[in-house]
């Protein structure tokens, strides 16, 4: 089965990762997955927040769209003098999903906050913003050791996410926004380099699913994950 987009049912859309894309941060990268981009910073504060424990860093990340990012504006989360329900979900989910890649001790007391800010959304911005957002703080880990700050990295392995979903009673991989709206399964999943699951974000929109289809979606976004491992891989210019 083919898409609007040409794509098997099991194919990524074109993903094309730049990295040192904006100057002053300590790491940084532009993620397109399609027709969705997604600008990714990381910065790095010498202290951690109070309930962190001593000695030990910590890794936090920010969401959030451009007013244009969409087919309608949408007003800034600073006019609305608080962050969106949206927003600050995923931006959680992208926090714990980088804060699972990273030895807290290895880091020290250094905060490592990585901004998402979503330039055009075309589905699939909460998992480029794990995907890119690993990028962006595996750069700025790199820095830190180059520059003596830290003895060796503190990344214990790499980490992506994709979707997936049930379109027509068809499962699909790397939903565009055609398809996304569309759904009537989506799920999210995020893993590590070894196929552990860090999280799964899975509704039935449309109608439930079964066990097994969720296992079929799972299974796609395994595949999808292995190959944005590669990609990421390629980017960084090999394995930590």
């Amino acid at each position: 089965m083919t898409r609007k987009d040409g794509r098997a049912f099991d194919e990524l859309r074109p993903i094309k990762i730049t990295t040192d894309f904006a100057k002053f941060a300590e790491g940084s990268c532009l993620i397109q997955c399609g027709d969705t981009m997604v600008l990714c910073c990381a910065s790095v504060e010498d202290r951690t927040p109070p309930h962190v424990a001593e000695g030990e860093g910590w890794v936090t990340a920010e969401y959030s769209m451009l007013p244009r990012a969409n087919r309608e504006r949408s007003k800034r989360d600073v006019s609305k003098l608080k962050l969106s329900p949206r927003s600050a979900e995923i931006q959680r989910l992208v926090g714990r999903s980088l804060r699972a890649a990273v030895d807290m001790t290895k880091l020290g007391e250094h905060t490592i906050t990585v901004d998402c800010d979503v330039l055009q959304g075309d589905g699939g911005t909460r998992t480029a913003s794990v995907t890119g957002g690993f990028i962006a703080m595996a750069l700025a880990c790199r820095k830190l050791v180059e520059r003596g700050d830290l003895a060796e990295s503190p990344i214990r392995h790499y980490v992506s996410g994709i979707s997936a979903g049930i379109v027509d009673e068809q499962p699909m991989l790397d939903l565009q926004y055609s398809e996304d709206s569309n759904a009537q399964v989506d799920l999210n999943c995020i893993m590590n380099e070894l196929g552990e699951i860090i999280e799964l974000q899975g509704t039935g929109e449309g109608r439930a699913c079964t066990p097994a289809e969720q296992q079929e979606l799972v299974r796609l976004c395994a595949k999808g994950n292995r190959e944005l491992l590669s990609i990421q891989k390629e980017a960084l210019g090999g394995k930590f």
